[in-house]
């Protein structure tokens, strides 16, 4: 095993103590940031971003999970709207994936493996397609379902063919979460990395001291991805994970793709409040990135 470590650590995958503390950053200097995935219209996000003013609770990123595709041009644009007016980031979720095409083999047990990957040449075209067209609109953050198509976006950022201030993360569904897993999605241009949703705070460190990008880690999950709630590990994500998205709110869906209500995303901001009380009081000295900062992804 030594000789398997010692090699690791040439690569820039080394092992990481208990006392292990990230002294990585945002661009702004921030350790966290704010995040509520799951908000799938206008009218949701309006009613979040609305009670977020009235929390004063700064959103840094609002996330729609369902996919751009079934999103009309006039919502998107009005979704870009309200982010810019508030400043914070919009991602937009790629449309066509494995759950929404002709696929049997994804709705069985064994089949569910492949996740929300895409199948063949047509749906890479049309997953390109589906990011080309928010991009057209303004929208600047990209969650992405699968590896390959990760790549072309990244060759296609390079070369001009979207706007290279788009960023990429990649979601939690993909099922990432070890150290090299992460090295490669980073060097392949991802800029944001949702690792699986129950991974010990060993195990993060050891992804954050491999990788310099952003990590997004749920604070709470729908009933569907287990329901379990980790406000009371919040601090730890920050002292290992910095800089680090608090994904937050995921508790009051039933599922990834739930049409959250505007009730239920005024419940959101509610679960960020609780989030914000364990920050305030078992890490008060953490910084947050600053609200509308020149750093985030809004859209243009």
């Amino acid at each position: 095993m030594d000789k398997t470590k010692k090699f690791l650590k040439k690569i820039g995958i080394d092992e990481v103590s208990n006392e292990y503390v990230s002294s990585k950053r945002f661009g702004d200097g921030g350790q966290f940031r704010f995040e509520v995935p799951g908000i799938q219209s206008p009218k949701t996000m309006k009613a979040l971003l609305d009670e977020a003013l009235k929390s004063n609770i700064f959103i840094h990123r609002v996330t729609q999970t369902k996919g751009i595709m079934m999103l009309a041009d006039e919502e998107i644009e009005e979704m870009v709207s309200l982010a810019k007016d508030y400043g914070c980031e919009l991602f937009l979720s790629v449309g066509p994936r494995a759950t929404y095409d002709t696929s049997a083999t994804v709705h069985t047990k064994e089949g569910s493996r492949i996740g929300y990957r895409l199948r063949g040449y047509d749906n890479l075209v049309y997953a390109i397609e589906d990011v080309k067209r928010a991009c057209r609109l303004g929208v600047r953050g990209i969650l992405l379902y699968d590896e390959g198509l990760l790549w072309v976006l990244n060759q296609m950022r390079r070369d001009g063919e979207i706007p290279e201030s788009v960023h990429f993360k990649l979601s939690a569904h993909a099922g990432h979460s070890n150290a090299a897993s992460a090295k490669l999605l980073e060097e392949n241009g991802l800029n944001s990395l949702n690792p699986v949703r129950d991974l010990q705070i060993p195990m993060i460190a050891s992804i954050r001291n491999a990788t310099d990008m952003a990590l997004d880690l749920h604070t709470e999950n729908p009933k569907s991805t287990g329901g379990f709630i980790r406000h009371y590990e919040v601090p730890n994500f920050i002292k290992v994970a910095s800089p680090v998205y608090l994904k937050t709110g995921g508790s009051v869906a039933a599922n990834h793709n739930w049409d959250t209500t505007e009730k239920e995303a005024i419940a959101r901001i509610k679960q960020v409040r609780l989030v914000k009380r364990m920050i305030d009081e078992y890490c008060p000295d953490a910084v947050a990135s600053p609200d509308k900062s020149a750093d985030l992804a809004v859209p243009e």
